[in-house]
Formats: structure tokens, sequence, C-alpha cells
């Protein structure tokens, strides 16, 4: 499995991508139009709506001028720096290693009393076992740091569920699948607690179309 940056950094990157296409379409144009209007290659229009290239200042300022709308310049100007700080952030905070990264978050998680966690990837981290941790965690280490401090990092992000998980909080925890559950831990589940207790918080989770902010997930 290949990593990417953290899910704030990529939401602040898909968010921009998003409204640099949604201006194109109030503005009538294809794809292809804009392309032409601004220069370059229509694979490049195709990167930046899709969030896989990050805008240049520059492009931002050709999209909006293609599209009548420079007054929407500043906004997004700002946004990409925003989006672009967070992600040389989070990088700064990978090359330290991974403990630091695990260290970095437990504050927010301790302030915090109601969690809503869809997790399209990997089971949600506050209800991971420590083997299926160590899986991810390797993973990650082996493709994006030098730095080979999954042990301490294990440590920090079990200390930090046991925190969240000692009472007085509530989660809606909504799992896609249990794919990468087998995929990192081939003799067991991910989950804290039994599969079924898994599956069955997952189940009441969605109960209703939607996540309940109340749901209260098992633990072993």
């Amino acid at each position: 499995m290949s990593y990417t940056p953290s899910s704030s950094v990529v939401a602040a990157r898909k968010a921009l991508a998003t409204r640099l296409s949604d201006i194109r379409a109030d503005a009538g144009l294809t794809s292809s139009e804009l392309s032409e209007r601004c220069g370059w290659h229509k694979s490049k229009t195709s990167r930046l709506q899709a969030g896989l290239s990050a805008p240049t200042e520059s492009d931002i300022r050709a999209w909006c001028h293609a599209c009548g709308a420079a007054d929407r310049i500043d906004e997004l100007i700002t946004a990409s720096r925003t989006a672009e700080t967070m992600y040389m952030d989070w990088r700064r905070m990978e090359r330290a290693g991974l403990r630091q990264a695990q260290e970095a978050v437990r504050d927010i998680y301790e302030r915090t009393r109601a969690f809503r966690v869809y997790a399209s990837r990997v089971v949600p981290g506050m209800v991971q076992t420590r083997e299926y941790t160590t899986a991810v965690l390797q993973a990650v280490q082996r493709s994006r740091t030098v730095i080979d401090d999954v042990v301490a990092a294990v440590d920090a992000r079990m200390a930090r569920q046991e925190m969240v998980l000692s009472g007085g909080r509530t989660f809606a925890l909504e799992p896609s699948s249990q794919f990468h559950a087998i995929a990192f831990c081939p003799t067991g589940s991910g989950w804290r607690g039994t599969t079924a207790d898994s599956r069955r918080a997952s189940s009441e989770t969605n109960r209703g179309g939607g996540a309940r902010p109340r749901t209260r997930m098992p633990r072993s």
C-alpha cells in the first residue's frame, strides 16, 4: 500500500481542487476550453481538479482570469498557501520520526470529547490492536522515513488510545470494509475487541443512514 500525507492535508488540497473545478463549471467552460485559455495541456487541468497536483499561485491566477473570476484569486491563493504550509509542517514532523508525529496530536485527542471518524483505508487508530498499529507504522516507516522508531511510535499510539478510551468520550466510527484488517493482520482482526463486536459496532454506527455521535465502541 502507498501512503499519502495526513488526512487534514489531503482534505485541504481536495477542497481547493473542488473550488477550482466549481469556478470552471460556473464559467460554463469545459476542461479542454479552460486548458486552452490557460495555455497548458488538459492533463494538467485534470490533475489540478482531482487534487493530484498542487496549483502554483500563477496557476490560480491564470485559472481565475480564464474563468472571469479574478475576484476569487486572493482567497484561493490563501487556501493554497494554507494547504502547503500544512504539508510542510507534516513533512518536518515526519522527518523527526513517527513517535513525534504520534505525540504531536495527543493534546488534541485529550481535549476532544466526541469523535466522528470515517475509515476508508485502515482501521481507525483509536481502536487498533497493537499488532495492527505495528504493521501499519512499519509500512509507513519503510516508505517515508529514515528514522526507525516504530516501537516507540506504537507505544505512544497505545498510550494515547488508552487515554482516549478511558471514559467520558463518545465515538461514531464508520469503516468502509474489513479488508486492511486482514491485509495487515492475517492471523486476526485489527480491531480491539472481537471481530464480532467490531462488526456490530460498525452496524450500529451505520444504522439509520449515517454516523451517530453517541455510538460507543467496544473495548477489550
